[in-house]
């Protein structure tokens, strides 16, 4: 599923990457600490919108949703925000009721991912709409036949109920293939300048202590597809590697890192070396004690490295977005390909359009468990 990874499989005309739009929903029980109820709105994987239940207040995180949207536009889509706050609590009373949880002081999460990708080179499109329990595949929508596809046992009811609410079920099929394809396209001329921009990344091998795995860090890069990968006289290695995420920074570009773990006899009688492809740039560093940022050194005097978490509002949206990250990783690994409503690309990475919002206004209160 949303297999964070950007991956442009089937497009053999052109190598130009969907847009995405996609808004993740969490819910939490359970003292976190954290607010009870975030969403997160994505464009191209970058954020553009926030919500929590502790604020109550949508917020814009990007200047050219800032600059397009009136002051109105906030107003009038919180109120609705606070409405689906309600019903997720209700939908997370009754998963913890199906999983005979209802006594369980621990944390428990549903969230809800959502959205649509679109190809404007080849106008290919794709929708995707799933719900998961406590980082596990819950319940999805099959695009194709529009009925509710669970994963566990214990979403039959809940499953039951959305198939036989044909209104609800109709208004998906409208806004998944004409609102949201229509909204993404209207966000992407929005954000064209930022979306359209590339910026390479900057490398550097990192090891926390002479023991430590050693550390290629690619951060800074945009648009987020990128290889990370290590090479031993000139060769790909694959044993003892391991490929992180691609993850945001607050700055809307991101990071990625893969680690490598070796003897010091391999070191001193191999070549190792870290590369980085991103677009047309490819950058190569030879794995060498003297280029290696440890603990012990003085960090430069451009600041820390970024390490994709952010302060106040953001850091809110990325510890919901990681969890997700998580349930999308299980997801991606049982995932047989069977699924024609979700692409590899559908990874975040996270949502509810603000359009679907600004219908629910007009629909009084639109809940996932009407009756509940």
């Amino acid at each position: 599923m949303i297999s964070f990874c950007i991956l442009f499989l089937w497009i053999p005309i052109t190598s130009a990457a969907p847009h995405s739009m996609k808004y993740l929903y969490t819910a939490v029980s359970g003292d976190t600490g954290f607010p009870e109820f975030t969403v997160v709105g994505l464009l191209d994987d970058h954020q553009f919108v926030y919500f929590d239940s502790n604020t109550k207040t949508l917020v814009p995180t990007t200047e050219w949703m800032k600059e397009k949207a009136g002051e109105y536009y906030w107003d009038l889509y919180t109120e609705p925000l606070i409405n689906q706050y309600e019903g997720f609590k209700n939908l997370i009373m009754f998963a913890k009721k199906q999983f005979n949880q209802t006594q369980s002081k621990g944390v428990h999460t549903i969230q809800n991912l959502y959205g649509c990708e679109w190809n404007d080179g080849t106008e290919l499109k794709d929708y995707f709409h799933h719900y998961g329990y406590d980082g596990e595949d819950f319940i999805s929508l099959d695009m194709k036949t529009m009925r509710w596809i669970t994963s566990v046992q214990q979403a039959d009811t809940i499953k039951q109920k959305w198939d036989n609410n044909s209104k609800d079920l109709h208004y998906l099929k409208w806004y998944f293939t004409k609102e949201c394809i229509d909204t993404l396209k209207k966000y992407v001329n929005f954000a064209s300048s930022i979306l359209k921009r590339t910026v390479p990344p900057s490398v550097s091998l990192l090891q926390k202590t002479p023991s430590s795995p050693v550390t290629c860090h690619a951060t800074g890069f945009y648009p987020r597809g990128v290889t990370v990968f290590w090479q031993k006289d000139g060769q790909d290695q694959h044993e003892d590697v391991v490929n992180g995420e691609i993850l945001p920074n607050e700055d809307g570009t991101f990071q990625k890192r893969a680690h490598f773990t070796m003897d010091c006899e391999e070191w001193e009688n191999n070549n190792y070396t870290c590369v980085v492809e991103h677009k047309e740039n490819i950058i190569t560093i030879r794995l060498d004690q003297s280029v290696i940022k440890t603990n012990s050194v003085k960090p430069p005097e451009s600041g820390p490295i970024i390490i994709g978490v952010v302060v106040a509002v953001i850091l809110l949206a990325l510890i919901t977005i990681a969890g997700f990250i998580m349930w999308n990783r299980k997801r991606t690994a049982s995932d047989d390909g069977s699924n024609p409503s979700m692409t590899q690309q559908n990874q975040i990475q996270l949502e509810v359009s603000l359009s679907l919002i600004k219908q629910e206004r007009s629909r009084e209160k639109w809940t996932f468990i009407e009756g509940q």
